[in-house]
């Protein structure tokens, strides 16, 4: 029933795309895929008719889905009769509101799945946004996990363009490869969108969207474009708008524009979303997934806030799918917990006792390093823990739960 289910898919999506014919943006990479999603889509709604990807919808049924615009029905066949209505009133009738631009992640587990993604739609702009190892588990080697994602922009025409990350050092090759246009964007000057001067501001104060996030200066074509993030106070960010400033130059959108408009983003729930914590404390959400490269980039911002706050305390569950390299990444996690200068480390699951191991090895105190089997009895500890100025941050694979634990220890913005 489910192969059933994904050929009828696969047959609407092709059919509803060869009629409509919208520009068709696909995503993938190890991470940041989501980040990147949000943000385009934010920035190029304001010019047109958009639909990205809804929820984590990036596989063999979460695309068709997006590009019929609808969610799943999971098991329920009715649904699925509903869905299929859907799509064929697409192509019966005439949708006037039908996106001029679908923004459409492409999540590979296994080698073979870019293939098939690809056979349901070919996408104009395809947009890698690093290769590290997230999926290790089941591709064994980056090598492997940087060929299966790099068909995204191998296969675009021509006159398509591909945009990838100049500063990851497995797609530095990759434009040789490619025979579409090809643009870069990285924090490394050579890219051809070049975020330059970053400067990461959190005052105590989280009234006011105004009073902190992160600025930049874009570098591209000789042009320099002053950028402002209001909330934001991740790193990684930076790249997902560097991506969207570059699709935006390809539309011939005015870039002071796109950045001034950026001024409204809202955060990404669950990636290193900012909120006001129990006891007057700071909790940084970055629970929806992990890999131990996003660890190192939230450490980061971690590092830079050791003025703004009293207490920085990381509570980290397991990182999932990174197969040979999960005790390397996670000790390595622990060292970088040590270097920002985290006061307190929790643990969670089996995985992630190497991160303890590894900021004890480094000099954090073992009184300060707590470890659980699970979620159970961690809101406890943080709570005995925590005081007034306090940060928090937790992050974790999405399968840990931990949004569970964030929404214990944040409260509403009015207290």
């Amino acid at each position: 029933m489910k192969k059933i289910i994904m050929k009828i898919l696969a047959l609407f999506s092709r059919l509803i795309i060869k009629k409509y014919q919208p520009q068709v943006i696909g995503i993938t990479g190890s991470v940041g895929k989501t980040s990147t999603k949000e943000v385009l889509n934010f920035v190029l709604s304001n010019n047109f008719r958009v639909r990205s990807s809804m929820k984590n919808y990036n596989n063999e049924f979460g695309l068709p889905l997006s590009i019929i615009g609808v969610e799943s029905p999971g098991k329920n066949p009715w649904g699925w009769i509903k869905v299929f209505w859907r799509a064929k009133k697409l192509l019966l009738l005439k949708d006037k509101n039908y996106p001029e631009i679908l923004i459409l992640e492409m999540g590979i587990d296994r080698e073979g799945d870019m293939d098939y993604l690809l056979s349901i739609v070919k996408p104009n702009i395809g947009i890698l946004t690093n290769i590290s190892h997230s999926h290790l588990e089941y591709f064994g080697t980056l090598e492997k996990i940087k060929n299966e994602k790099s068909k995204l922009v191998k296969n675009l025409k021509k006159d398509g363009l591909a945009i990838l990350n100049f500063d990851n050092k497995y797609l530095k090759e990759l434009p040789k490869e490619i025979k579409s246009k090809c643009l870069t964007y990285g924090l490394e000057e050579g890219a051809d969108f070049w975020a330059k001067d970053i400067s990461l501001s959190l005052p105590d104060n989280l009234s006011s969207r105004d009073t902190f996030g992160i600025s930049f200066k874009l570098f591209y074509q000789g042009s320099v474009v002053p950028v402002f993030l209001p909330v934001v106070v991740s790193y990684h960010m930076v790249y997902s708008v560097l991506v969207s400033l570059a699709i935006s130059s390809y539309f011939n959108l005015n870039l002071l524009e796109v950045s001034n408009h950026l001024k409204e983003i809202p955060p990404v729930p669950g990636r290193m979303e900012v909120l006001s914590g129990i006891k007057n404390s700071v909790i940084i959400n970055d629970a929806y997934n992990a890999s131990p490269e996003s660890a190192f980039s939230a450490l980061k911002t971690m590092k830079e806030m050791k003025n703004n706050f009293a207490k920085k305390i990381f509570v980290l569950g397991d990182m999932l799918e990174l197969g040979d390299y999960s005790k390397e990444g996670h000790y390595l996690v622990g060292e970088r917990a040590r270097e920002a200068g985290v006061d307190i480390l929790i643990t969670i699951g089996e995985e992630s006792l190497e991160t303890a191991r590894g900021a004890i090895d480094t000099g954090l105190s073992e009184k300060n390093v707590f470890s659980f089997d699970n979620i159970e009895g961690v809101f406890d500890l943080v709570n005995e823990k925590i005081s007034e100025r306090d940060v928090v941050l937790v992050k974790a694979s999405r399968g840990i739960g931990l949004d569970k634990l964030v929404e214990k220890l944040k409260k509403s913005l009015n207290g």
